[in-house]
């Protein structure tokens, strides 16, 4: 990182930092310090980001618990682009002379200066989400029809009209990324897999401490041309990611203990690195040789940890993550909860041994004090038929990892479910 402010700055980043200056009013700031960092999106490519903490030039001493103090202006910009991924004022306090401001709070004056800012047009890649008193967010969307992994856009500004806050998180998509297609999917051709994706779940409720069994449909999409489908797991966490599915048996534990290593990842990121678009080692493919000693550490760790519990865990996917390699472990033994037990293991990248890793078992020994539901009256179908008209199919571009574009799908949700004890219709966020 690039942080100590008296040092030589290359002219390619001091111009960045000149730009924001002006840009953004920040006469009556000192740049405080500055960073590159770089990260992978979902189409493998990776993003440099110059990081800039602004102090309002009457800090003579940062704060003592090394936060920002009131009015710091925290400005992210892709080194490439130049175009801002978020520009955020401190505590909502801004002292920019000349800055970022719209005059009336004219919401159409406000989404001009999005489209300018961001090269995106409203309507064909985002779209009014909500707007509430000194805030406007936007969503992403290609042609007006959402997107998944879905993006935003938000603003704030305060009752002058001063900016105070911007960031912009998601892909938006060009066309050149989208299979066009012309919507055909309905509900009725649709109606065998929203039967396949009801299930019996156990729902928490928190606030009576009790299991509920609900018949509840589990989200997936489903493409239009009806040939696959795509679940909703895979599109929430925008990892790339190496399925592996594989079932993890062992004759023999390890009977020592596993030393947990601290996580801590720092990169030195260079201009040079910035600015020639060097890829990222978290873009490379897991290679045969990396994949093999990777099962080899998550075997290893199981036999320490879970020595007595061979056959009864299966490696789902493996998936780089800075300076590591992240294994998703899921029990094999499945019951109706909603939260299944996981592990998430941490392997060093250069050493392909497991350093760390994290158990979501004491999160789920909390439902062990609820109390469970009653025995199920309701079968399946008589809860798919009450349930049927309230099914929903809402028309989304998803990014497949394997034809690697966006694809017209729906997605099949419902926020309702049945009660199998009594039969009720409910909505699930009252649970």
């Amino acid at each position: 990182m690039i942080k100590n402010k008296k040092m030589q700055v290359d002219r390619r980043i001091q111009k960045l930092i000149d730009f924001t200056k002006e840009k953004f009013g920040l006469e009556d700031y000192c740049l405080e310090r500055h960073s590159l960092s770089r990260s992978v999106n979902i189409f493998n490519e990776t993003v440099y980001t110059l990081c800039m903490e602004w102090f309002p030039s009457y800090v003579i001493e940062p704060v003592d618990d090394g936060s920002n103090p009131e009015g710091t202006a925290v400005m992210e910009i892709d080194v490439n682009s130049q175009k801002f991924k978020s520009a955020i004022f401190v505590m909502g306090k801004t002292y920019a002379k000349d800055g970022i401001a719209f005059a009336n709070l004219d919401t159409n004056k406000i989404i001009k200066w999005i489209e300018a800012e961001t090269g995106l047009t409203y309507g064909k890649q985002f779209q009014l989400h909500k707007e509430a008193e000194g805030e406007i967010e936007f969503k992403e969307c290609f042609e007006g029809v959402a997107v998944s992994p879905s993006g935003f856009i938000d603003i704030k500004f305060n009752q002058k009209g001063k900016l105070t806050s911007f960031s912009v998180h998601g892909q938006f998509p060009s066309k050149e990324r989208v299979k066009e297609e012309t919507y055909t999917l309905s509900l009725e051709a649709v109606e065998h897999l929203a039967k396949e994706q009801l299930k019996l779940i156990e729902y928490p409720s928190y606030e009576q401490k009790k299991l509920f069994s609900i018949y509840g449909v589990e989200e997936i999409y489903v493409t239009n041309d009806q040939t696959s489908t795509i679940p909703f797991e895979f599109i929430a966490d925008v990892e790339s990611y190496l399925k592996i599915d594989k079932t993890i048996y062992w004759e023999d534990p390890i009977n020592r203990p596993f030393g947990r290593q601290e996580i801590s990842w720092m990169e030195d990121i260079t201009a040079e690195q910035a600015f020639s678009c060097e890829p990222s080692p978290v873009s490379f493919p897991i290679t045969k040789v990396e994949q093999d000693k990777c099962v080899m550490a998550v075997e290893d760790l199981l036999r320490q940890e879970y020595p007595n519990d061979t056959g009864k865990w299966m490696l789902k996917t493996l998936h780089r993550d800075k300076g590591y390699i992240h294994a998703i472990v899921r029990a094999n033994h499945h019951d109706n909860r909603v939260f299944q037990r996981k592990l998430m293991i941490m392997i060093d990248a250069k050493s392909l041994q497991a350093i760390n890793y994290m158990d979501n078992k004491p999160m789920l020994e909390i439902f062990d004090q609820f109390q469970v539901p009653d025995k199920a009256t309701i079968t399946k179908e008589d809860a798919f038929e009450k349930m049927k008209q309230l099914f929903e199919l809402k028309p989304y571009y998803v990014y497949d990892f394997k034809q690697k574009q966006y694809v017209l799908c729906r997605k099949i949700d419902c926020q309702y479910g049945v009660n199998a004890e009594s039969g009720e219709v409910i909505a699930l966020d009252d649970l």
